[in-house]
């Protein structure tokens, strides 16, 4: 039976390639279309991202009436793929956001949301006061 490797050795595995193709690293925007997104800047990879959002809120609202579920799998892949060349852009990792949804892990949604009110509001009022 073959191994499946886990989540965070999936998204590792393609965030070093996706790395790989940074302009800095030498990312050739004429052979590779995460190059050319890459170096096209943020506009075009962010753009891309509202795209892939957009047809994953379409596949689920047809899995709604009967559509193929499946195709909420693939849409949703679009969108991971695409937000991870926004965290090679930004130097960040597939990990950072693991590591951020198990800090979330047994709070609350409203209780997170309400800390993240208050971060904000600290925030605002520290650079308002210097």
């Amino acid at each position: 039976m073959p191994t499946v490797p886990n989540s965070a050795d999936a998204l590792a595995s393609l965030a070093a390639v996706i790395e790989s193709r940074l302009p800095a690293r030498g990312g050739n925007p004429e052979s590779s279309y995460v190059a050319r997104l890459l170096h096209q800047g943020p506009d075009a990879f962010l753009k891309k991202i509202g795209e892939e959002a957009t047809e994953v809120v379409m596949a689920a609202k047809d899995a709604d009436h009967g559509g193929d579920r499946a195709k909420v799998v693939y849409e949703v892949a679009d969108l991971w793929f695409h937000s991870m060349i926004a965290l090679a852009h930004y130097g960040l990792r597939p990990a950072d956001v693991i590591a951020e949804l198990q800090r979330r892990e047994g709070m609350s949604g409203l209780e997170e949301k309400a800390l993240r009110k208050v971060k904000e509001r600290e925030s605002v009022e520290t650079k308002g006061a210097s």
